[in-house]
């Protein structure tokens, strides 16, 4: 019976973000991204070429699984960044996988540039249009609504974001992700006469 090589190398990546969201790449193990995924270690190198391949690898699926999971919606920014906020809280070992990967890994890119210039794109058109505020450039619009998604879990100090996802009450979460979807509008709302 052939081996199923794509259920392999799902099983090896899943096994590699756990990993990798844990220790980063340098304290990441070969051995046991392996042993979790009940594979042959020699696979991985044969699959995905080193460690630092694989981590990209990983970041690039990550990345594309959030996109596919939060679209953006041009015309919802505040919704937008509150999508991402939701996404994040049920899934904080994305934050420290991106983490690991500023750290380690910060020349490396993948689709990330390229998604984030078609957005800008977009934003640059809802500017022209009025249905965004123009007092920013596009590219410094669309990152002040993303660190808005994203700040609580960079800037929550002494506190571990998975611990906060779990322990948390709903209503702590739902007072702060309102605070990032008004954040949002207040930045992208366009001003009116006399404002």
């Amino acid at each position: 019976m052939p081996r199923d090589s794509s259920a392999t190398k799902a099983r090896l990546l899943d096994a590699a973000f756990t990993e990798f969201a844990a220790y980063g790449i340098a304290g990441a193990r070969v051995d046991r991204i392996a042993e979790a995924a009940q594979a042959n270690k020699r696979l991985i190198y044969a699959y995905f070429g080193n460690k630092e391949q694989l981590f990209d690898e990983v970041l690039q699926r990550a990345m594309t699984a959030g996109a596919e999971s939060v679209p953006f919606d041009v015309t919802d920014l505040p919704g937008y960044a509150g999508a991402i906020f939701d996404h994040l809280a049920a899934r904080p070992d994305l934050m420290r996988l991106r983490l690991w990967k500023l750290l380690e890994r910060p020349s490396a890119t993948g689709l990330e540039p390229d998604a984030f210039r078609r957005k800008a794109a977009e934003v640059a058109d809802a500017q022209q249009s009025g249905e965004l505020a123009q007092e920013m450039d596009p590219a410094d619009l669309l990152t002040m609504v993303l660190a808005a998604a994203q700040a609580w879990f960079w800037a929550a100090e002494g506190v571990d974001p998975e611990e906060v996802s779990q322990s948390w009450s709903q209503q702590r979460l739902a007072q702060h992700r309102s605070a990032v979807v008004e954040a949002a509008r207040r930045m992208s709302e366009p001003k009116t006469a006399g404002e």
